[in-house]
């Protein structure tokens, strides 16, 4: 898995350090999303708040995770697909949030409507949320 991580740092042009190793990693043993602080939690104090920061930031703009905002003014990160890249993400998709739970899962077989924009407008990211109840909160009657 060492490998892998580090592959993917050096194919995106990011120099390998042990706190982008380690927060890669979270990202790749995650299904769903992760914010800020779920990554401090899964770290244990290895990391500072600003490295992790800084590693998100890295992240985003090699196009290497998305953000998700939510509806409490907070944001989650998701692992992009590979066909993103820095500066151009091309990972346009439907996000589902638990209203119980509050896990955020990338719908990435969800078709993104065509969204018809008034002349002289110009797209350059789509978000779309859907809230209700996941399959594990919904299967446990929360």
């Amino acid at each position: 898995m060492e490998e892998k991580i580090d592959d993917i740092l050096k194919r995106n042009q990011l120099s390998v350090t042990n706190g982008r190793r380690k927060i890669l990693e979270f990202f790749l043993h995650h299904e769903g999303a992760l914010s800020h602080s779920d990554i401090e939690k899964r770290a244990g104090g290895k990391f500072d708040r600003v490295t992790v920061y800084r590693t998100l930031q890295a992240f985003l703009e090699k196009g290497l995770i998305h953000s998700i905002p939510t509806a409490d003014n907070a944001v989650r990160y998701a692992l992009c697909r590979d066909n993103c890249s820095a500066g151009q993400h091309r990972d346009d998709h439907v996000h589902f949030v638990c209203q119980v739970c509050g896990n955020i899962t990338c719908l990435d077989d969800t078709t993104i409507p065509d969204i018809r924009l008034p002349e002289g407008f110009a797209s350059r990211e789509v978000e779309i949320v859907v809230s209700g109840v996941c399959k594990i909160c919904g299967a446990s009657g929360r």
